[in-house]
C-alpha cells in the first residue's frame, strides 16, 4: 500500500528548524536543452542540457511553533519533502511569490512559491 506525504511530512526549514507546515506542494523542474549544430549536416550532432531549475509550490502553509512568520522575509531556506523511503530537500531557496487568501470565516491560507538552488535525496 503506497504511503503519501501528509502536511507533517512537508514543511520549511531555516537553520535546522521547522518554521511551517505544508497541506500540499507542486514541483516543476525545467532545464533548457539545445541542439549542438554541425558544420554541413542537416542534422544536429547532438543535443546539450542546460542547468535544472526548481519551482516549487507549497499550499496552505502553517507555521509550526511560532507567531508572526513573516514569509516574506525568508531567504536561504530549506524545504523538506518526506516520502516513506526518501527525504528530497531543495535548498538555497528563495521565495519568488507570495499569496494570501480568506473567506469570512475561515483561517487565513497561504501559499508560497519559491524557486531551489539545488534538490538532493536522501534515503531513510
Amino acid at each position: 500500500m503506497a504511503v503519501f506525504p501528509t502536511a507533517k511530512d512537508i514543511y520549511i526549514e531555516v537553520d535546522g528548524r521547522r518554521l511551517a507546515a505544508a497541506q500540499s506542494y507542486r514541483v516543476k523542474t525545467t532545464r533548457e536543452a539545445r541542439f549542438v549544430e554541425s558544420f554541413g549536416s542537416a542534422q544536429p550532432a547532438g543535443t546539450v542540457a542546460g542547468q535544472p531549475r526548481h519551482t516549487i509550490e507549497l499550499t496552505r502553509l502553517q507555521v509550526v511553533g511560532e507567531t508572526g512568520v513573516d514569509f516574506h522575509a525568508l531567504s536561504d531556506f530549506t524545504i523538506v519533502i518526506v516520502k516513506p523511503d526518501r527525504k528530497i530537500l531543495f535548498t538555497g531557496c528563495q521565495w519568488s511569490g507570495v499569496t494570501e487568501q480568506a473567506e469570512s470565516s475561515d483561517p487565513v491560507s497561504e501559499k508560497l512559491t519559491a524557486v531551489a538552488a539545488a534538490r538532493l535525496e536522501v534515503s531513510l
